[in-house]
């Protein structure tokens, strides 16, 4: 049997039992939520007790306390405030945290014992050993980090992209006679997403007695995107010389619209540039094979 159709069986097989292990935990999962909703249901052993909690808190909650201690001994001062600003920035996504972060770059470390026997059963030896080997291991070292700069970078981009519209509306809206919050609750409201969510918590930071400067820094903060900290910055200057929030709105406004559209061009001009190399090294080819392919045959067969 090849190395390779070992490494299909051994992957099918470790497929197979987490299949079963899993069927069999969700079927004691509906069995223990069942007699949860049972009425006058009394536990009278510690053990049943403790067997009614879900497999998250029985087993991984301890494994991932234990292997956070480890991964916290071997940080860097400072790399755990580190992960903690990028996940502000990142939005504070609901599955991540620091402690997953710092036990996912341990897994990172230590995850080359796992690709060292599967590129031995692939065959792989000498130099090809040591650089697959390498180059699995810093992927796997790196995995974390990337995902938190994409998360970031995707996040950004969407508040960059929604700030021209949303100010659109609250532009409107103030001009219209609400005040600045209540344009801005209802602005929130009509278009959903990050920015609007980032909105929301500083007018409930200023509703429970923050200023109304110090949300809007702390906004900037959390977000930390160019054109938001030049609105910020512009609204700080209005509250403190007492400029109309309408004019400097509708100046902002148009100021955004300005740079979607030069943004728009830039990405234009950048299109033909980032074509040429997929033109020459994969489409060219293939034509140039189509157009001379039966020249040079009927060259070679006359010769």
């Amino acid at each position: 049997m090849t190395p390779m159709m070992i490494a299909i069986v051994i992957a099918v097989s470790v497929g197979l039992l987490v299949f079963v292990l899993a069927s069999s935990s969700i079927e004691k999962a509906d069995v223990r939520e069942s007699l949860r909703r049972l009425e006058g249901y009394q536990i009278q052993d510690v053990r049943d007790q403790e067997m009614l909690a879900p497999m998250s808190e029985r087993v991984v909650a301890p494994l991932l306390e234990g292997l956070t201690g480890i991964a916290t001994k071997f940080t860097p001062q400072g790399y755990g405030e580190k992960v903690a600003q990028k996940l502000v920035h990142a939005g504070d996504p609901p599955n991540l945290n620091v402690d997953k972060i710092l036990v996912m770059k341990l897994g990172g470390i230590v995850s080359v014992i796992v690709w060292l026997p599967i590129t031995l059963m692939l065959g792989f030896q000498g130099p090809l050993l040591f650089v697959s080997v390498l180059v699995l291991w810093g992927a796997s070292f790196m995995y974390p980090d990337v995902m938190l700069d994409r998360k970031i970078e995707d996040r950004q981009k969407e508040i960059a992209r929604k700030l021209p519209d949303i100010l659109d509306l609250l532009t409107i809206s103030v001009e219209a006679g609400l005040g600045f919050e209540q344009a801005l609750d209802r602005t929130c409201t009509a278009v959903p997403g990050a920015l609007s969510d980032e909105f929301r918590r500083m007018l409930h930071e200023i509703r429970i007695g923050s200023s109304r400067a110090d949300a809007l820094r702390a906004m900037a903060d959390r977000t930390d995107v160019p054109d938001l900290r030049g609105f910020i910055l512009a609204m700080l200057q209005a509250d403190t010389f007492g400029v109309s929030i309408s004019r400097l709105l509708r100046a902002q406004a148009e100021e955004m619209r300005t740079k979607r559209r030069l943004y728009a061009q830039e990405k234009a001009q950048k299109a033909p540039v980032k074509m040429l190399f997929p033109l020459v090294f994969c489409i060219f080819p293939s034509i140039f094979v189509v157009i001379l392919g039966p020249a040079m045959i009927s060259i070679s067969r006359a010769l």
